[in-house]
């Protein structure tokens, strides 16, 4: 069976993306709101450990606006050419009823997302990664997520979309991981306890 891991940036008060669908809080320490080096390479390694990437449509319409071509981009450090290159070839799946293609070695799944994440999740493989609060949230009350990965950005924006959805039933966690990165960012890792 396969892990399924849902991990983002997150603010102090719990938002992913801020009204509007605003991420640029997300970055980290600098006015450009850029991630530092050390960060960025913890979310390169959290993709390179990962066997399959698994999308909502809103994550992926900014992952692939992005990434196609991020490695060609005329201020693009290394990490960031090595980054788009490992995004372009790793395995995905978009979870969408609203479109209609996708691209680099990418699947579209327009059914039942729960019954395919649980059949995914139910093969033999590496890990999976899920973004996208729509879909990890349906994941969530399913009980499929076996571990998050909280990468909590020292902002408050008040209001916007969620990290954690609305549950059924208490889910209890282990802590797993603490680490602080440069800017203040704090990440917490936690299992799920089964």
């Amino acid at each position: 069976m396969r892990k399924l891991i849902f991990g983002m940036n997150v603010t102090l008060d719990g938002y992913i993306a801020a009204i509007g669908d605003d991420i640029g809080w997300s970055g980290g320490e600098g006015p450009d709101s850029s991630p530092s080096a050390e960060l960025f390479q913890w979310w390169y390694d959290q993709m390179r450990a990962s066997d399959l990437s698994l999308y909502g449509r809103k994550l992926w319409e900014t992952m692939s606006s992005h990434w196609p071509t991020g490695d060609q981009q005329p201020n693009a450090t290394p990490a960031e050419i090595e980054f788009a290159r490992l995004w372009r070839d790793m395995p995905k799946v978009v979870f969408s009823s609203t479109i209609d293609k996708v691209d680099w070695n990418t699947r579209l799944v327009t059914g039942d997302a729960v019954a395919e994440i649980a059949r995914l999740r139910a093969e033999d493989g590496g890990p999976m990664d899920i973004g996208g609060a729509t879909l990890a949230g349906a994941a969530m009350r399913a009980g499929l997520i076996d571990e998050y990965a909280l990468v909590t950005v020292p902002v408050l924006v008040g209001g916007g979309t969620p990290f954690f959805t609305a549950l059924d039933s208490w889910v209890n966690l282990n802590l797993v991981e603490t680490r602080t990165f440069p800017g203040g960012v704090v990440l917490t890792r936690y299992e799920t306890r089964r």
